[in-house]
């Protein structure tokens, strides 16, 4: 699928679902990783992940464009386009779009290194998500030196 079919499906679906044009942009982000798409307050452009097409098909496409579709219309009309409000909720639900997009194997944020530091007296460990400067700080327990694991 490229842009310009993108493109025509939103205007489609909005036309369809909504009863209301879509104006703006649609266009693929390859870069998005862990959601399906996402809408623009100032721009009202909608920006969708390709990597759902290709890993669910096109219904779970569809929606994905829909969710986006209900934050659109609902911000353009003024209206609660948050997923906390209940008109969010409401439309979403009457145009059947998906409230979460599945999650694509291997898109998750993978978690950091950890660093593992050990007191070099009572040999108690420390492990932090972030390096400790092993000169200025000690161990909490009996103020001992820290080493790198």
């Amino acid at each position: 699928m490229h842009e310009q079919d993108l493109q025509q499906l939103v205007e489609d679906l909005s036309n369809t679902y909504f009863k209301r044009p879509f104006l703006h942009k649609a266009r693929f982000n390859p870069r998005l990783r862990t959601t399906g798409g996402r809408y623009f307050l100032r721009s009202h452009d909608i920006e969708i992940n390709p990597k759902m097409l290709e890993a669910f098909g096109e219904e779970e496409l569809i929606g994905i464009i829909k969710h986006e579709l209900c934050h659109y219309h609902l911000h353009i009309l003024k209206r609660g386009y948050q997923h906390k409000d209940q008109d969010f909720k409401q439309l979403l639900a009457k145009v059947g779009g998906l409230r979460h997009c599945q999650v694509i194997e291997g898109a998750q944020n993978t978690p950091k290194q950890l660093h593992i530091y050990e007191c070099t007296n009572c040999k108690q460990t420390y492990t932090r998500k972030r390096r400790v400067n092993t000169a200025r700080y000690g161990c909490g327990k009996c103020r001992g030196k820290l080493k790198k694991v």
